[in-house]
C-alpha cells in the first residue's frame, strides 16, 4: 500500500480530529505496518501488508487487556482508524515507546537486560484463556519446521557456523510441551524490543501475540542478549526445565536463520530485505552454539 505523511494527516482530520494537529513524522522500521510518531507521546501504525489489519485488530483486542501486568513499556493501542474512501483498512494510534531497536542500538549491559527479560516473560507468559488466538508458526512444535530449516542451511551455508544442524537437532527431539497454553509474545527478536543505557526498556509489535509453548519467546535469550547473559536468564525466569530450554534453542535457530536469510536479502537488493537483520541473526546463531 502506498501511504504518505499527507495521508495519514487526512486519516487523522477526518477519523480523530482531536490528534490531527500534533506533530508528525515517518519513523524508519517495521515490517507489517509503517510507523510514524505523533507528538510526544503517540505513534500511528498504517498497515503496509495483506496481513497487517488483522494483526492490528488482534493487538487492539488484546494488548490493553495484557499491558496493565507487564513490567515494560508496550505500544498499547488507544484508536482504531477505520477502513475508509481514504485508506481501505484499518489503522490504529497506539503508545509509542521510547528507545532505540536493539537492531540498531545492542544491549550491552547484559546482566540487567537478562533479569529484565525474565521479568517481562514470567509476567507475560500466563496461562492463556481458552479464545486466545493460535498461530501456526509460534507456540507449537518444531518438528513441522525441520524442512524449511534444512533448506535455508543449504541456502546459506557459508554465513551459519558449524553445529547448528546439531542444535536443531536436538531441539526437535526434546520432550514437547506439557503445560497448558501460556500468553506469547511470538516475535522476540532485535527489532521489537528497544533499548536505553544498554539494557531493554520496551517491546514492540504483538502482531504476532497467541498462545502456547513458552520456548518461543526462550529463545530471546540468544537474540536479544549478549553472549553469556542467556544462564543468568534462565536463571531469572527460573520456570524452564531442561527440555523447553532444549526447544529455546531450537526457536533461536528457527529465528537466526531467519534473520541471516533476511540480511542477505537487503545484499541482493531483494524486496524486505533489511540491513542490519543479518548481523543481528549471525550472532544469534553463535551465541547458541557457545552456550551447548
Amino acid at each position: 500500500m502506498s501511504i504518505d505523511t499527507g495521508l495519514v494527516r487526512s486519516l487523522l482530520h477526518a477519523q480523530h480530529p482531536d490528534l490531527a494537529g500534533l506533530g508528525l513524522r515517518p519513523v524508519e522500521g517495521g515490517w507489517d505496518n509503517q510507523l510514524w510518531r505523533l507528538g510526544d507521546e503517540l505513534a500511528v501504525r498504517m498497515p503496509r501488508t495483506e496481513r497487517a489489519p488483522d494483526l492490528l485488530r488482534k493487538e487492539h483486542r488484546w494488548l490493553p487487556v495484557l499491558a496493565p501486568g507487564l513490567p515494560l513499556p508496550v505500544p498499547t493501542p488507544l484508536r482504531t482508524g477505520e477502513p475508509s474512501a481514504l485508506f481501505r483498512a484499518v489503522w490504529t494510534v497506539a503508545k509509542w515507546v521510547p528507545g532505540e531497536p536493539a537492531d540498531r542500538v545492542p544491549v550491552t549491559d547484559g546482566h540487567r537486560a537478562a533479569d529484565t527479560l525474565a521479568g517481562f516473560l514470567r509476567a507475560l507468559h500466563q496461562r492463556a484463556p481458552a479464545g486466545a488466538p493460535a498461530n501456526p508458526t509460534r507456540g507449537v512444535p518444531l518438528a513441522p519446521f525441520t524442512h524449511d530449516v534444512e533448506k535455508q542451511l543449504q541456502t546459506l551455508a557459508s554465513r551459519v557456523p558449524a553445529g547448528i544442524r546439531d542444535i536443531w537437532e536436538d531441539a526437535v527431539s526434546a520432550p514437547g510441551w506439557a503445560g497448558p497454553p501460556v500468553w506469547l509474545h511470538g516475535d522476540l527478536h532485535p527489532a521489537n524490543v528497544v533499548v536505553s543505557d544498554g539494557t531493554l526498556t520496551g517491546v514492540l509489535d504483538f502482531g504476532e501475540l497467541c498462545a502456547g509453548d513458552p520456548a518461543t519467546d526462550l529463545s530471546a535469550a540468544w537474540l536479544l542478549l549478549p553472549a553469556g547473559s542467556a544462564s543468568r536468564f534462565f536463571e531469572a525466569y527460573a520456570d524452564a526445565d531442561a527440555a523447553t530450554i532444549r526447544r529455546a534453542r531450537g526457536w533461536a535457530v528457527l529465528r537466526g536463520l531467519g534473520l541471516v536469510a533476511i540480511g542477505r536479502a537487503w545484499e541482493r537488493g531483494l524486496p524486505g530485505g533489511k540491513q542490519t537483520w543479518g548481523p543481528a541473526g549471525r550472532a544469534t546463531l553463535e551465541r547458541v552454539l557457545e552456550a551447548t
